[in-house]
């Protein structure tokens, strides 16, 4: 018994001594010292008794870092001879070949090495990590393909392709990978993912629809690739595009107009209204009596009523039409849940349009009786009814409704859309200090459009006040703005040109000359409008609106002179100086379209 206890002790003993030089070589390798790691390495891997392969990289790279070549050649094969089963020894090997310049040599060994772990899922997963880590990407696609041939399935291994291809900069077959890696079910949400973080160029946009188109065309039963390629269309704002192809896979599948209606809310949201005209009209006219057929009805009208306020001069007799097309839904639909809505939207028409404000205000009653106890909708329109106050010059009564909201809702979406208009309305009438201090607030807003409005006027506010203890100037501003609020344009830009002339050289002039530009657009003066961007381009501190207006000048030569070649040139502008500008995507299709590009 006590032969064998002293057996063991010398056992451990010898084995702590292992430990402590393995533990020592590896110290030496981390500072540098190569020739003291190595000698104490050498001493460990000639015993034996030790296992050379806890020591196999550090000793190795030891041996590299001090150019004995020859030593460390007799090492990998005698690790080789000792451990078959491990594929990596003989990567090192090759790997080591081509240092020492045997190209030739090494690529056979090499070509060899892939040729045995292609055989093996474990062995492919190995050697595909060497190979990444030694930067051998040519090589992990050549181990992958073969391993392909092998188990004869053309979609094996489609993600780690995928990645291969990615990391070697080959998007076109990295896009082809993806797409097949997407047909097993479950993968399509990390496939998206993958290609809004890496495809991201023009050039690379088109090589992913040009793919896509490609597959529908070749699988057109293969519903994967159409869904994929109505997502891509909708991230590019292609909203036309994707609804050729949902309109086709709503009529194949029967889907009762529901896919439709939901691109076309969706193209709504994304203000490109005359699609989604193209889109609830498909709804109506396939579904008379479906359930979208009402909403679609609605939406309908509100995005001609769109159009219609957006394109200037405003045409007060479309107004009085969308008014007709309004109350025709009401005869043939009634004025109910389904349709509150468009009474909200009429009121406004009325209100902000024609000047019949006391017919608003009994519309907009009307629609708060309808909703009962939708509260949501009750707020909507008390805010409306506030907006009418403002139009009326009966600012009181306005921030006492506003006041009303933000009771109501305190914390959600509305109160603080509540809270934003009561800011403005002191912005309005020169109580700057008050509305600061409500927008500061605001600036954390849950909603990021309401956020990003208290944002730039706050700082607005913040930047302009205090330089001229009076405050003339701002107040001047403010009224300026309120006049465009309230729809009176004329006297708006007459009001913009006396501030220009009188405060050419205060901190206000880029924002006078912005705001002119702006509205000169809504009287239907693009000429005057692209001066006001030039001047602002060339006397005022243009960069923080480089990018929108670089876009109000390219919409002007696209839109209004039919100008382009020159319109082009803008959009490419943007996509190439501003890739994150949020104009990015309207950009993009715009030029696009200008550019003739024709697939569908």
């Amino acid at each position: 018994m006590k032969r064998y206890l002293i057996l063991f002790v010398i056992l451990m003993l010898g084995t702590i001594a292992h430990s402590q030089d393995i533990e020592l070589a590896n110290e030496y390798f981390k500072q540098g010292e190569y020739e003291k790691a190595k000698d104490i390495f050498q001493k460990i891997v000639k015993d034996k008794k030790s296992n050379a392969t806890l020591v196999h990289q550090n000793y190795l790279q030891c041996l590299l870092k001090l150019k004995d070549f020859d030593e460390a050649e007799k090492f990998l094969k005698r690790q080789i001879k000792s451990n078959e089963a491990i594929i990596t020894y003989r990567a090192d090997y090759a790997n080591l070949l081509e240092m020492t310049g045997r190209i030739d040599e090494s690529q056979k060994e090499m070509n060899q090495l892939i040729d045995i772990a292609a055989k093996s899922e474990g062995t492919i997963y190995e050697l595909q990590d060497f190979l990444y880590k030694n930067t051998k990407t040519e090589q992990v696609i050549q181990l992958l393909k073969k391993s392909r041939e092998l188990f004869r399935d053309e979609n094996k291994f489609a993600l780690f392709l995928a990645r291969a291809f990615l990391y070697n900069g080959q998007k076109e077959p990295m896009i082809e990978e993806m797409l097949k890696y997407g047909l097993t079910e479950g993968n399509l949400d990390y496939v998206k993912a993958t290609f809004q973080d890496n495809i991201k160029t023009e050039a690379e946009l088109d090589m992913l629809e040009k793919a896509l188109y490609s597959k529908v065309q070749k699988f057109p039963n293969e519903q994967y690739y159409i869904d994929i390629l109505i997502w891509h269309l909708i991230q590019q704002k292609e909203f036309y595009k994707a609804f050729i192809q949902t309109r086709a896979l709503d009529r194949r599948l029967k889907q009762d107009g529901q896919k439709v209606f939901e691109l076309a809310q969706t193209t709504l949201v994304n203000k490109d209204f005359r699609n989604a005209i193209q889109m609830y009209e498909y709804v109506m006219k396939e579904y008379p009596q479906g359930q979208y057929y009402p909403y679609a009805r609605r939406n309908a009208i509100f995005c001609k009523e769109e159009v219609v306020k957006n394109t200037y001069p405003v045409n007060l007799t479309d107004i009085r039409t969308l008014i007709k097309d309004y109350q025709g839904l009401f005869k043939d639909l009634g004025q109910n849940l389904k349709t509150m809505e468009a009474l909200r939207n009429t009121a406004q028409l009325y209100a902000f349009y024609l000047n019949e404000r006391d017919t608003a205000i009994t519309i907009l009653e009307t629609a708060i009786k309808i909703a009962n106890s939708d509260n949501n909708f009750r707020d909507k329109c008390k805010l409306d009814l506030g907006d009418i106050y403002v139009l009326k010059n009966e600012p009181w009564e306005a921030t006492l409704v506003y006041s009303q909201v933000e009771k109501s809702q305190k914390e959600e979406q509305l109160g603080q859309e509540a809270k934003l208009k009561n800011a403005k309305l002191h912005y309005y009438n020169g109580e700057f200090d008050l509305s600061k201090d409500i927008l500061d607030i605001l600036k954390k807003a849950t909603t990021r459009e309401i956020a990003n409005d208290a944002m730039q006027l706050s700082l607005l506010i913040q930047d302009n006040i205090g330089l001229d203890t009076s405050e003339v100037a701002m107040k001047e501003y403010a009224a300026i703005d309120l006049l465009l609020f309230q729809n009176k344009n004329a006297e708006a830009i007459t009001a913009l040109d006396k501030a220009f002339e009188k405060y050419k050289s205060h901190s206000l002039a880029d924002d006078i000359v912005w705001l002119r530009a702006n509205t000169n657009m809504k009287i239907n003066e693009p000429n005057k409008a692209l001066n006001d961007l030039e001047l602002l381009r060339k006397n005022y501190n243009f960069d923080i609106l480089a990018d929108d207006a670089l876009f109000l000048e390219a919409k002007i030569y696209d839109e209004k002179l039919g100008q382009k070649d020159k319109a082009m040139e803008l959009y490419r502008e943007i996509l190439q100086k501003f890739p994150g500008s949020i104009y990015g995507a309207e950009a993009r299709k715009r030029f696009r379209n200008l550019r003739g590009d024709t697939i569908n």
